[in-house]
């Protein structure tokens, strides 16, 4: 990963701060975005916080723009920003509740490939990899807004990769399962954890499709369930 400029959202989070530092610790890079971030976070010489909100099609073109204009070019974009709802039956589900997953699952995403694209065209082998969930395939009762979202969330990585394939851009969707992570735990704290995905593994995965070795995966959904098959 060295001379690589990555980009991860949400670089703070259960997920997020493990893929920051793979990423560092790979010799990247890394611009770890987040609405509150601080340059503490981690502690390398290599990384830049940046604190924006990406919710919205005119912050996230601000950030890129920034990022941008920091780093000069950018080779990978990691998006792990998300959220999560459930309880109610589709029946029972308010259209607020619905809206909210769309706009922390979906639009995100569309904001941030949109801002993007233009950006990782130039490089001749940027990378997308973004954070699905096994319920964009697999959905369960009680989340279908989350679901839903999700599952969209895929179809637009897969057409980002069809579209984008002639200028050596992959994109890939990651979809874990449960991950062990410290909200997780506190949402779930009598659930079996050993069954939980590792969120290292993840990073690992993620790392890896941003180097050479994945250069021929490309508008893949990717399932990693751990042991809860």
């Amino acid at each position: 990963m060295k001379n690589r400029f990555v980009l991860v959202t949400g670089a703070n989070g259960g997920l997020g701060s493990c893929v920051t530092q793979a990423f560092l610790d790979a010799g990247a890079t890394v611009v770890g975005v987040s609405r509150k971030i601080q340059q503490s976070e981690f502690e390398n010489p290599a990384f830049t916080a940046l604190s924006a909100e990406i919710s919205t099609a005119a912050g996230t073109k601000a950030m890129i723009d920034s990022v941008v204009a920091r780093l000069g070019r950018l080779d990978v974009v990691v998006h792990t920003v998300g959220g999560f709802a459930g309880g109610p039956s589709v029946a029972e589900t308010d259209d607020a509740t619905f809206q909210r997953m769309f706009d922390l699952n979906l639009n995100s995403t569309f904001y941030l490939l949109r801002a993007v694209l233009p950006v990782l065209r130039k490089t001749g082998n940027g990378r997308i990899i973004a954070i699905g969930s096994r319920a964009a395939l697999e959905p369960g009762a009680g989340v279908g807004a989350y679901s839903a979202s999700k599952a969209a969330v895929v179809s637009l990585i897969k057409t980002v990769a069809l579209e984008n394939k002639d200028s050596g851009i992959t994109a890939n969707v990651i979809l874990p399962g449960t991950m062990d992570t410290p909200a997780n735990r506190e949402a779930m704290p009598h659930a079996d954890v050993s069954k939980w995905v590792q969120p290292a593994n993840v990073a690992r995965l993620i790392t890896w499709l941003a180097g050479d070795a994945g250069k021929d995966v490309n508008g893949a959904a990717i399932p990693v369930y751990g042991s809860d098959v």
